[in-house]
């Protein structure tokens, strides 16, 4: 085997762990440091080497198409985490409109982007969560699997991947307003008894003396609602793998 032939393999099997590293929060993410996110994706493709056979000879096109393929894979097995942290940072972005925090935004270290409070506190309880639960071990055991079942090499695009992308796009929409809807059912009661007080008393202000009623009555609920994150990220954590196995098995 050339030398250019040893590269070309070790580069392929650096490519999908280095997806998966950079896709994840909780395995780097996009914001850790680069000697974190290189040193990680070494190690991971150093205990697969053994387990994972690369072709031995690549024309460079069909090298760029395996790499191409190993890129997409790694990043629909991140989905699988990105889907439950997304969903729980859109349940907190939805959470501090309905109380009134959605003026109040910091910049995401995750991200990079400006959040709210409450969806940046969310984010980060899924990711603690998803290590509390060791989503991660099972994520590190779906890229392992994954070279049995995609074997590294030339594949095709499967119709099937449109269904399956709008497949975690649901996902994110779903598990997002089940973390959402105590704050939703309790902030609709507290706008409907407003509503009737606004008809009782027309000369009170409720869009000013309403404000500090929604902000307290939203913060009690979120702080005996938070609890549920935990849970809803545990029981879908099965679901959103099997979700991602399908996006990435339609790069057959």
């Amino acid at each position: 085997m050339s030398g250019f032939e040893s590269l070309a393999g070790l580069s392929v099997l650096l490519v999908r762990p280095g997806m998966l590293i950079i896709g994840t929060p909780f395995l780097g993410g996009v914001y850790a440091p680069v000697t974190l996110r290189v040193g990680l994706t070494v190690l991971l493709a150093i205990l697969l080497a053994p387990f994972v056979r690369v072709p031995a000879a690549l024309p460079v096109t069909g090298l760029a198409l395996v790499i191409a393929r190993e890129i997409a894979i790694g990043l629909a097995l991140a989905f699988a985490i990105r889907v439950l942290v997304v969903a729980a940072e859109f349940a907190g972005q939805f959470m501090g409109y309905q109380i009134g925090l959605s003026l109040g935004a910091l910049i995401d270290p995750q991200t990079g982007v400006r959040n709210t409070t409450l969806a940046l506190m969310y984010a980060n309880v899924a990711v603690v969560a998803c290590l509390a639960t060791n989503a991660h071990h099972a994520l590190l055991r779906a890229l392992a699997d994954s070279y049995t079942a995609l074997p590294v090499g030339l594949g095709g695009v499967d119709p099937s991947l449109a269904a399956s992308v709008s497949r975690l796009l649901g996902l994110v929409f779903v598990l997002g307003v089940r973390i959402a809807a105590p704050v939703i059912i309790v902030m609709l009661l507290v706008e409907i008894a407003l509503a009737l007080l606004a008809r009782v008393a027309p000369s009170l202000n409720v869009m000013t003396a309403g404000a500090p009623v929604r902000v307290a009555v939203g913060l009690i609920v979120v702080a005996a609602t938070v609890s549920v994150v935990p849970l809803i990220v545990t029981r879908s954590l099965p679901m959103v793998l099997d979700a991602a196995a399908a996006m990435a098995g339609a790069f057959r």
